[in-house]
């Protein structure tokens, strides 16, 4: 038996052991866990020209977070930052203010860059070789992981799992001391048996999952003020995470609005902590707050308490 069939059948043994309705918060391990803050956090901002994207590790700080999760598309598509520099500069600068502020570069979540499912042949290579060129960026300011896609022109499951596991299979060998993640993130990908189906049949282990608490709308775009309105067929979240969670190296705990309480109003925590901790995974688990009622810093200091609450309990 492999590693990932393996782990697999311990994880779902303990799914199946414990109602998640009973556990209790003390079953939580707080050393297993640290908070990072992924960079789509403050999209709204940097998009704004508000705050530079340089700015991240200075932000994340202030909310004495230590470790960060880039954007790639905040340095391109929604700033002019790599339209007046190098990628070598990118380097540089995001070394010099990670520095400077004392927090850890964790990963770069990699988007628009190719079609890594595409069922053309030179348009998945293309893709993979714009990928390389971010593996290259997060290597060099010392990240651990770098999140990809699977997007594709799929006609049918079967040909979109082949194909990610072509483009997967690749990366990982191309930079084979980076991991390499897969987010649940719209289409096949966020239906977790198939993302999961995915991840057994590739044979490095770098490769695995960024289980975000969120994405797992297959087939619409939902609005933060009604998640249900622009999404036509959602993937149960908790069932979810449950699947991703055997090959987890980080994950996403996404948020987009907060009860007076402080609790999740869509996403229940609690539940969510207790199936992430009934696995292995031991490692940051990275804030994303999506959310348009609250404040960008209000939402990721609300996210921060919620998880340090239930985390320290």
């Amino acid at each position: 038996m492999n590693r990932r069939n393996f782990s697999g059948l311990i994880s779902s043994s303990l799914f199946g052991l414990a109602s998640l309705d009973v556990l209790k918060l003390n079953n939580i391990n707080a050393k297993k866990y640290k908070i990072s803050l992924a960079q789509w956090s403050l999209n709204g901002s940097i998009t704004r020209g508000i705050i530079s994207p340089l700015d991240f590790p200075k932000k994340a700080r202030e909310f004495k977070i230590d470790a960060i999760e880039h954007v790639n598309t905040l340095y391109s598509v929604h700033s002019n930052y790599l339209s007046k520099n190098s990628m070598k500069n990118l380097s540089k600068d995001l070394n010099q203010r990670s520095n400077d502020n004392g927090v850890k570069n964790l990963l770069i979540m990699i988007s628009q860059e190719g079609e890594l499912a595409s069922n053309n042949k030179k348009s998945r290579s293309r893709a993979i070789d714009k990928h390389k060129a971010w593996i290259d960026v997060a290597n060099e300011i010392g990240c651990e992981s770098v999140r990809v896609d699977l997007r594709g022109n799929n006609s049918s499951f079967n040909q979109w799992k082949q194909n990610s596991i072509i483009s997967l299979n690749t990366l990982c060998e191309y930079s084979p001391n980076l991991n390499i993640t897969v987010e649940n993130h719209g289409g096949f990908s966020s239906n977790g048996k198939y993302l999961a189906d995915v991840m057994k049949s590739i044979t490095q282990d770098n490769c695995g999952t960024l289980p975000d608490f969120g994405n797992f709308c297959i087939n619409g775009s939902p609005n933060p003020e009604n998640l249900e309105k622009n999404c036509s067929v959602w993937y149960d979240r908790y069932k979810g995470v449950n699947d991703l969670m055997p090959f987890a190296k980080a994950l996403s705990a996404k948020s987009y609005d907060f009860l007076d309480n402080g609790d999740e109003k869509y996403i229940d925590y609690y539940k969510m902590m207790n199936i992430v901790n009934n696995h292995p995974y031991e490692g940051y688990i990275g804030i994303e707050y999506e959310g348009n009622r609250l404040s960008e810093d209000e939402g990721i200091i609300a996210t921060k308490k919620l998880l340090e609450k239930i985390i320290n309990s």
